[in-house]
């Protein structure tokens, strides 16, 4: 992977980060990638701002259920499963010609 990919790759991980931490009310730098939404204290109205602020920032739509979310094809189940889950739907969906 070359230097630009890497980058992109660490402004979509810091960009997850800051939205999730603002639904948190946490600084950045206290989530950790190991840490589960329940972890930072993110109710399920709060999944689901943050769902929706990733959707925005992103221009992506994130395959997520919020009446079920343990049927969702999309993984929540710690900080850096959402993270790598945004960098495949930001692969999927702006890498088809013609766009969505």
């Amino acid at each position: 992977m070359d230097s630009e990919g890497i980058g992109r790759m660490t402004d979509v991980r810091d960009k997850v980060i800051g939205i999730i931490a603002e639904q948190a009310v946490l600084e950045p730098s206290d989530v950790r990638a190991d840490a589960t939404l329940e972890d930072l204290g993110i109710d399920s109205l709060g999944l689901v701002e943050s769902i929706f602020a990733i959707e925005e920032a992103f221009d992506i739509s994130v395959p997520f259920n919020a009446n079920a979310p343990e049927e969702s094809d999309f993984d929540i189940s710690s900080v850096d499963a959402i993270v790598a889950g945004i960098e495949r739907l930001i692969a999927e969906q702006h890498g088809r010609a013609g766009g969505a």
